[in-house]
């Protein structure tokens, strides 16, 4: 684990109900065409981490994919049979290519659900393709877990029109359902299975989650390799104990849920949101949530001169000496260097910058580390601190 990480590992323990074995709704396995990677070892080390005992694992968009997923959906099965019990592997299916027969075959061999991503696969809810997939879940008791995050247009009412008129199949939306979030949430309202896991951009994300939908119908997951359980699992944490969940939630969250969903049990009956829609944030807070969005946001498009100089803005919101109501002031630790205006005289003396900030929802990948040019790197960790109360 990076050194980095340990203060969020400690702060899960303390966090987590005793005694209570996680299990995680949302990973995958495999290689991607994107050059993403993750392998049984790899996955379970990361697990390990977060205090993770379970996982719903299913491929990548392998470029193996084809005919009808049958070699990506094999290794997966075969993966988990050797992890003793702690993945727990589903079929991925391309409604385009054969996918009742390669549900079939995989719910033989041992499939314990189904992944679909229309915008890996290109394909929408209203052409019909959809229902037999759906029917084959519905008898066969297993979920269904759809991608509905970044990359989609809205597509809430396609896709609820097919759960509802299958709902004896488990729906999870992935992402928190958030390509759509308050149409799902309006629509499945009466769904007596459709969830939403955690594996969302960020706090504010899941703080609107748990306001516009029931505990009983939120599971907990992380999206590795794309995101990090532990990380993935502190947020969780945080934004959980923010909207008032007490011990038996957090259970039910954490892999209570889930593990009724997989065994083909009753699940508890949905009550009122927790939270109200309503954040209050200090100031200087929104502030520094803003700057390191936009920093982050640029590092992914490659603007890495223009992240930095977000950067030193996030950096000196976290100079404030009266915080007030925000509380302890958020870290911001610059490791041999700082923002300063002597910028080429600071890029030689740092070989590291690392910031941790709010976010948890700033990308994916959580912890990441980008060259600067003239020489040094910037190392971001985005993260809740303790300090952040919404």
């Amino acid at each position: 684990m990076r050194p980095e990480l340990a203060q969020f590992a400690n702060e899960v323990r303390a966090l987590v109900p005793d005694e209570m074995e996680i299990l995680d709704a949302h990973a995958h396995l495999g290689t991607d065409e994107d050059g993403r990677t993750l392998d049984p070892p790899g996955l379970l080390r990361q697990l390990d981490h977060a205090g993770v005992r379970h996982a719903c694992v299913f491929p990548l968009h392998d470029p193996d994919r084809r005919p009808a997923y049958r070699l990506p959906n094999d290794r997966v099965l075969a993966w988990a049979e050797t992890s003793e019990g702690r993945l727990i592997p589903y079929c991925r299916l391309d409604p385009s290519d054969g996918p009742v027969a390669e549900a079939e075959r995989c719910l033989a061999r041992g499939a314990r659900g189904i992944k679909l991503h229309p915008r890996a696969q290109a394909f929408r809810f209203d052409d019909g393709r959809a229902d037999c997939i759906f029917a084959v879940a519905a008898e066969a008791r297993v979920p269904i877990l759809i991608h509905a995050g970044r990359g989609m247009a809205p597509c809430a009412d396609e896709l609820c029109g097919v759960a509802l008129r299958h709902p004896g199949a488990p729906l999870i939306l992935a992402h928190g359902g958030i390509a759509d979030l308050a149409v799902f949430a309006t629509r499945l309202a009466d769904h007596p299975a459709a969830f939403f896991d955690t594996s969302v951009f960020g706090p504010l994300d899941l703080l609107e989650l748990f306001a516009r939908v029931p505990v009983e119908r939120i599971v907990f997951g992380s999206d590795p390799p794309y995101g990090k359980p532990l990380l993935g699992l502190y947020v969780t944490l945080r934004c959980a104990t923010a909207a008032g969940l007490d011990e038996a939630d957090l259970r039910a969250l954490l892999g209570g849920t889930m593990r009724a969903v997989l065994d083909g049990e009753a699940v508890a009956p949905p009550t009122p949101p927790r939270r109200l829609r309503t954040l209050t944030m200090a100031g200087s807070l929104a502030r520094l949530y803003q700057y390191c969005a936009m920093a982050f946001a640029g590092l992914m498009q490659g603007q890495r001169e223009s992240a930095r100089d977000t950067l030193a803005l996030a950096l000196a919101v976290c100079r404030d000496p009266h915080p007030e109501t925000a509380g302890e002031a958020p870290r911001a630790h610059p490791t041999g260097a700082d923002f300063g205006p002597d910028r080429a005289r600071n890029r030689r003396r740092a070989s590291t910058c690392r910031c941790v900030v709010p976010g948890g929802g700033l990308g994916r990948d959580r912890v990441s580390r980008h060259r600067m040019s003239g020489g040094g790197w910037i190392q971001l960790v985005v993260a809740t601190p303790r300090s952040w109360r919404c």
